[in-house]
C-alpha cells in the first residue's frame, strides 16, 4: 500500500511575498510524484481535515517577516490542545487538532517557514523569498525522501 505526502502552500498570492507557501506548492505539484499530493491555496480552512485524515504525513509552507527570521524554518507540529478553527483562516495546529477530533487521526506534520520581506500588493517575489522558495524545495524534499523511504 503506498503511502501518501501532502504539501500545503498557503498564503495571499497578490501580496507578493506572502504568496511563497502557494509557489513550493506549485512547484511540487509540477514534479508529478506518485506519492506526493500538492495543495495551493489562500487560507487553512476546516475543510481541509478531510484531505489531512488521507495521508500519512502533511507539510505545511507559509511565509513570514524577515524580522521573525531571516532562515527558512523546519519545525516538527502536534495538534493544539483545542479543535477551534476559523472560519477563513487558521493555524496548522489547530487544523490538526480538528482532524483529530473529527476522524480520530493526525497525520505526522511539519511546518516549513520561509521569510519575506515585501508583503505590499503584487505579484512578485522579492529576491528574499525567491531564495527561500529554493531552499524550502530543498528542506522540503530532504523530509519527503526520509519519510518515503521510513513509512515504505
Amino acid at each position: 500500500m503506498n503511502k501518501t505526502i501532502l504539501v500545503i502552500g498557503y498564503g495571499n498570492d497578490l501580496r507578493s511575498d506572502d504568496a511563497i507557501g502557494q509557489r513550493v506548492a506549485e512547484k511540487f505539484a509540477s514534479k508529478n510524484l506518485p506519492y506526493v499530493k500538492s495543495l495551493s491555496i489562500h487560507h487553512l480552512t476546516p475543510e481541509l481535515a478531510e484531505a489531512l485524515a488521507s495521508v500519512d504525513l502533511v507539510i505545511f509552507v507559509d511565509a513570514c517577516l524577515t524580522s521573525e527570521t531571516s532562515d527558512v524554518q523546519v519545525k516538527s507540529l502536534l495538534p493544539t490542545a483545542t479543535n477551534f478553527l476559523p472560519s477563513h483562516t487558521g493555524d496548522p495546529q489547530a487544523l490538526l487538532a480538528l482532524t483529530k477530533a473529527i476522524y480520530g487521526y493526525c497525520p505526522k506534520a511539519w511546518w516549513v517557514i520561509v521569510p519575506g520581506e515585501n508583503f505590499e500588493l503584487g505579484d512578485r517575489l522579492s529576491p528574499i523569498a525567491e531564495n527561500g522558495v529554493a531552499i524550502a524545495l530543498e528542506k522540503i524534499a530532504d523530509l519527503i525522501q526520509k519519510t518515503h523511504t521510513i513509512i515504505h
